[in-house]
């Protein structure tokens, strides 16, 4: 048998390599893609929408955090990739009853680079996940050096319109901001609270951000945040270069840089 560690400190026991997974976090579903495993994923969430291949191709087994245990159990898989923070903890805990689960738990960029190490080591993919986990390094070290006012523009992150909520301190996004050259106004919050607009006003970003996702900011809720803050600027951010964390990660030091040159 072959054991395995999840970043939850809990060990697998594994005969084989797997070769029927069920992947319940988006962007995990995405990076075993990009790492050529698409042929063994057979189920999915309806929320893993890339690559377009396996959004049309691979069985649904509901959302994140609404779970079909149903069509899990039919599709027989000998591994189920989950997150902590994505997937609710009784649906996992029914499933490790059932079959191999291994959970990661993200908080910033080195967690990333230990769950793909992991999981390029229990996929026997470590090729591809050594030399993705080089380019990102590569790619992250060198952009500080685009970002001459990192940390100096104060930034309101928003994931959510009714009721307000905004991403604090001791979550991924929040990390990502830090790389990004930016300063969390909620930063002494934590995860995700919900804010009434008079928080937003005393809180003074220099910029406000309305993520593409969860919630579906568009050019349409700007004219909102203008009225709450006429002079600040409310811009919306591609909300999957903020909070996922598998091989989306490649465009995010590109994508940095290009939105500091907007925001100049």
């Amino acid at each position: 048998m072959l054991k395995y560690t999840d970043q939850m400190g809990q060990v697998l026991e594994l005969a084989y390599t797997p070769k029927r997974i069920v992947s319940i976090v988006p962007s995990q579903t995405e990076l075993l893609a990009h790492w050529g495993q698409e042929d063994k994923i057979v189920g999915i969430t309806k929320f893993c929408i890339h690559p377009e291949s396996c959004f049309k191709n691979k069985t649904k087994v509901g959302g994140t955090k609404k779970l079909n245990m149903s069509v899990i159990e039919a599709l027989q898989p000998d591994l189920i990739i989950g997150n902590m923070e994505e997937n609710e903890q009784e649906d996992i805990e029914y499933l490790k009853s059932k079959f191999p689960v291994w959970m990661s738990n993200i908080k910033n960029l080195d967690d990333c680079y230990k769950m793909m190490s992991a999981l390029g080591e229990l996929l026997d993919c470590r090729a591809e996940s050594e030399k993705m986990i080089r380019t990102m390094k590569h790619e992250f070290s060198l952009l500080s050096a685009y970002l001459p006012d990192a940390g100096k523009k104060k930034v309101a992150y928003f994931i959510w319109q009714e009721p307000l909520m905004v991403a604090a301190g001791d979550t991924f996004i929040h990390e990502m901001l830090k790389i990004a050259g930016y300063c969390n106004v909620f930063s002494g919050h934590q995860r995700y609270p919900q804010i009434q607009p008079s928080e937003l006003q005393a809180a003074e970003p220099d910029l406000i951000f309305l993520s593409s996702e969860p919630y579906p900011f568009g050019e349409k809720h700007i004219a909102y945040f203008n009225h709450l803050c006429p002079d600040v600027r409310a811009v919306v951010v591609d909300g999957e270069l903020f909070s996922w964390y598998g091989s989306r990660l490649l465009a995010a030091p590109e994508y940095f840089k290009n939105l500091h040159a907007l925001l100049a």
